[in-house]
């Protein structure tokens, strides 16, 4: 019995715009939250143990979404495998925090 398995690698290299909607709204809500420096030092560091990470998200699933939404929760832990969207992440936490700091410097002078 022969079984055809066919990986599609550019499946996970390009961002959709669905993608990147979902990864900038969690750099948005950790930006409202105040954990910028944080969530950055934690993403740097555990950035090459990425997939693990995501398959421990995976293992705590079925208690977390007791508290929230199931479909959105393992969209994220399906993004936060490829350390690339992890990159993209971080890369989006710093821009926004950036662009909110610029709005702040205008608004004071």
């Amino acid at each position: 019995m022969e079984v055809d398995i066919t990986i599609d690698k550019n499946k996970n290299s390009e961002l959709g715009i669905q993608e990147r909607a979902v990864i900038s709204r969690v750099a948005k809500k950790i930006i409202d939250r105040g954990f910028v420096t944080p969530a950055v030092f934690f993403l740097e560091l555990m950035k090459p143990f990425s997939l693990l990470g995501s398959h421990a998200l995976v293992f705590f699933g079925p208690i977390i979404t007791a508290f929230i939404r199931q479909d959105k929760y393992y969209r994220a832990t399906e993004l936060l495998e490829d350390p690339k969207n992890v990159e993209f992440l971080i890369s989006e936490i710093e821009r926004i925090d950036k662009e909110n700091n610029n709005k702040s410097k205008e608004v004071r002078s």
